[in-house]
Order: structure tokens, then C-alpha cells, then sequence
């Protein structure tokens, strides 16, 4: 009676371990299996990138005004501050943040907010509710000198940033439409109506970000990024939809790491219209 009654129970087991395995399968999704992309791509809040000399003088009146304390652009904000040491020196970073709820510019790369857990900046993998968003005023101090100010708008760098030396002695300095570089070199389809073509995001003189290039349509056509000048990770290419849905028509592999040595890039899979995978190379 007994060995029929562990005979039995390790039949059971058995199979639901295989049962659980065969599920675990089913629920590993290929990322690969299909070339539909999440909706974000596409336009519903396309950029409008037309700068011009006007938004810097409005910016030199706005310093003129005295602001409202932690009062940013309309928004109520809470001062903070971190600090760590690193190879004997001090850095603090001071800064304001806002609990206003508010996702991301899908199109910008760097999205800066406050961790309060690890009482840390951060630039990317925010989410709603994860923490919060810099807003306002941001400097950084090292041993007592500050080498670097801006301002941050709902968590993307706004209006001009200085960069100082370790003598406060002013080395560079850049400016930003709500984290778009003013140097940055953008193409319409039609200035009239304002239908961008193409974003190459310049930073310091090189390519530095996000790339976007989009059909007449407005839909998004090659996503891809730069870092130093150099084109990194993954670039993609999408079928044109007219804006109906956003499928993936071809991926290239770029190097990790700008300045990576022998590095060649490949396409790593493709795309028909219906976003079935009709090649990929093999690792």
C-alpha cells in the first residue's frame, strides 16, 4: 500500500514538473516573432523643432523676473540635494524635482529624475510612480566649485547649460528646447505645416542621441542612436503604414560603444508588412 501510494505521488509530480516546463515554453515570446512595436512610435505628439533666436531672448527676460520660490515654469517644485565622495572629492548635486505625474518624450533619450530610495540622479528606466521628474534649477558642485548648471523641464535638460572648470572659469556652454540640443540639424517634408523629416540631435559639434527619420505621413521611418559622433546598438527601419500601426522592417547592429575597434555592422533580422520574421542571423 505504501509503495503504491509513493508510486503514485511521484507520477503526479512528475508530471506536473513536465506540464509546468511545457507551459514555462509557451511563455517564452520570441521578441523576434513578430515586428509590431508598441504604439508610442507612432506620431500622436510628433516634436516640433523650429528654433530660433526668439526663445533665447525670452529666456534673458525670464531671468530678469524673480521667480517664485521652487516655482519653475508653473510648477510647484521641492528642493534637494545629493551627496557622495569619489577619489577624495566632493560632489553635491543640487536640484528641484516634481511630483507631477507626467510620462516621458518617447523621442528623448535622456530623461533625468530623482530616486529617493538610492538617493540618486538618474537618466533612464523612469517610470510613472517610480520617482521623480527634475524640474527646475540644477547645479553641481565639486569641492566647493560649481562646474556645471542648467535647468531641467519636466526631466529633460531646457535652456542653456554652463560648464565651468575646476577655477568656476567658464569652458562651454549649450542650449536646449526641453531636451532637444539647439544644435541640432532638423529637415521638414513641409516647413509650412511643420512635417519633420529628419532629427540628427548634435551636441558639442557631434552627433549625440536619439536619431529619427519620418515618411511625409509623419510616421516614423529609422529610429536609431548616436554617441560621440558614432552610431551605436540597434538601428530599425519601419514599414509605412500610414500611421496605422508600427512594424519593424529591418534591424541593423551597430557597435555597443562608440570607438569600438574591428566592429562591422550586420543586419540582425527582417520584416515583412505583417511583421512576420523572415530572416535572422544566428548568434
Amino acid at each position: 500500500m505504501n509503495r503504491l501510494y509513493i508510486l503514485s505521488v511521484f507520477t503526479l509530480l512528475t508530471t506536473n514538473l513536465v506540464f509546468a516546463q511545457k507551459n514555462n515554453e509557451k511563455s517564452k515570446v520570441d521578441p523576434d516573432s513578430s515586428g509590431t512595436v508598441n504604439s508610442v512610435l507612432l506620431p500622436t505628439s510628433m516634436p516640433l523643432l523650429l528654433f530660433d533666436d526668439s526663445e533665447l531672448k525670452e529666456e534673458k527676460k525670464e531671468k530678469k523676473k524673480k521667480a517664485k520660490k521652487n516655482i519653475w515654469f508653473g510648477v510647484k517644485t521641492k528642493k534637494s540635494y545629493t551627496r557622495r565622495d569619489l577619489r577624495g572629492q566632493e560632489i553635491i548635486e543640487v536640484f528641484n524635482y516634481t511630483d507631477a505625474t507626467r510620462k516621458p518624450d518617447p523621442y528623448i533619450r535622456d530623461v533625468y529624475w530623482f530616486d529617493p530610495a538610492e538617493r540618486e540622479i538618474k537618466k533612464s528606466d523612469y517610470e510613472v510612480g517610480k520617482g521623480y521628474l527634475l524640474h527646475g534649477p540644477y547645479e553641481r558642485v565639486i569641492n566647493e566649485v560649481v562646474v556645471e548648471s542648467g535647468m531641467y523641464y519636466y526631466g529633460t535638460r531646457h535652456k542653456t547649460w554652463m560648464l565651468y572648470d575646476g577655477k568656476n572659469i567658464l569652458q562651454d556652454k549649450n542650449h536646449f528646447q526641453e531636451g532637444w540640443p539647439r544644435e541640432s540639424r532638423i529637415t521638414y517634408h513641409n516647413r509650412t505645416s511643420n512635417v519633420i523629416e529628419e532629427i540628427i540631435p548634435v551636441q558639442y559639434g557631434l552627433e549625440e542621441g536619439n536619431y529619427f527619420y519620418f515618411y511625409e505621413n509623419a510616421q516614423v521611418a529609422v529610429t536609431g542612436e548616436y554617441e560621440f559622433g558614432e552610431k551605436v546598438g540597434l538601428w530599425t527601419e519601419y514599414w509605412d503604414l500610414n500611421n496605422t500601426k508600427a512594424i519593424r522592417k529591418r534591424e541593423v547592429q551597430y557597435q555597443e560603444q562608440a570607438y569600438t575597434k574591428n566592429f562591422r555592422p550586420f543586419i540582425r533580422a527582417e520584416w515583412d508588412k505583417d511583421g512576420n520574421l523572415i530572416y535572422r542571423k544566428d548568434n
